[in-house]
């Protein structure tokens, strides 16, 4: 460590989270601003409400009103920031929401992040299915706790408003966007900066090294750590180049490239994606701690799974 600009590096780590925040951002509110725009003329056209007979019965397993199909088709087909943008401009429960939110975190970007985990060590349609089958099991698992209801909130004064003007749900429309997006602003340009400066003064590895007791608890192996990390920190899309060379290499058996996808399929983009629910008021715990569970039980599931469970299977 002598020798070390530690000035030029803190520069250097600030102008690399400076620039990458804005790229970050304005290609963030390419997906957020057309597709809040997209959801509440949708929702305003009343066209949702005709749909009520199909998604009512798959919602209401969930504990949510079919309204909330709409963010969370987009989150899975889409992204995280396209869920947001969805749920943003709808008048949800803060309960709904949350439930949403632990769904969407879970299950989101499936076909580009299936993608990214069919070129490095599992098949996609298995990474999906049991990213979907989490999210599902997850959400029932904690709806009696989180008090979510399968219809929407009341307006303020206990009668429903009159469905407004066009203008009228643009101006709000536009208001609601505009808070959004100056809240998404000042977490993405702090995370990534903060990222940067990890990279520059090298704490990444150190870091990975001091996890290696969670590591353990996770299921995992100290030697898919970095891989882990790279996808906690930086998420499946933005740390698939990595996760991809790296599963290249050889270095990695394909049960331990499995274990990994299937944990961090997950439980990944920690950093930076459960903030942006937060500035919604749901409760941290529920953002972080059910999906972190879940990627628990199904490492330590599939692990008892080859110990067990293939010494009965015929042979080849």
């Amino acid at each position: 460590m002598a020798g070390k600009d530690y000035r030029g590096l803190l520069k250097q780590g600030l102008a690399n989270g400076r620039k990458k925040g804005l790229s970050g951002f304005i290609w963030m509110m390419k997906i957020v601003v057309p597709i809040s725009l997209f959801t509440a003329v949708l929702d305003w056209s009343g066209l949702l409400h005709h749909l009520d007979f199909l998604l009512r019965p798959l919602m209401g397993l969930l504990s949510l009103p079919p309204t909330a199909a709409l963010p969370l088709i987009i989150g899975m087909l889409g992204s995280v920031y396209g869920g947001i943008a969805a749920m943003a401009v709808l008048p949800f429960s803060t309960p709904q929401m949350t439930l949403m939110s632990v769904y969407i975190l879970m299950c989101h970007a499936l076909i580009q992040e299936g993608i990214i985990q069919g070129s490095s060590g599992i098949h996609p349609l298995k990474a999906t299915l049991v990213r979907i089958g989490g999210a599902v099991i997850t959400v029932l698992l904690i709806a009696p706790w989180v008090g979510s209801a399968t219809v929407m909130p009341t307006p303020a004064g206990g009668a429903l408003s009159l469905q407004p003007a066009f203008l009228d749900m643009i101006r709000h429309w536009a208001w609601t966007t505009a808070m959004l997006t100056l809240k998404i602003f000042v977490i993405i340009m702090i995370l990534l900066t903060l990222l940067e400066l990890l990279k520059a003064f090298e704490w990444i590895h150190p870091f990975v090294r001091a996890l290696s007791p969670f590591l353990r608890l996770m299921g995992l192996d100290q030697k898919v750590g970095f891989l882990w990390m790279t996808a906690v920190v930086f998420g499946l899309s933005y740390g698939g180049a990595i996760i991809v060379e790296e599963a290249k290499s050889g270095h990695l058996t394909s049960d331990e490239l499995e274990i990994l996808h299937l944990s961090i399929g997950m439980n990944h983009s920690m950093v930076e994606d459960p903030p942006l629910f937060l500035q919604l008021g749901i409760n941290p715990f529920w953002v972080y701690v059910p999906r972190l569970l879940m990627a628990i039980v199904t490492v330590r599931l599939i692990r008892l799974w080859y110990r067990y469970g293939r010494r009965h299977q015929p042979a080849s």
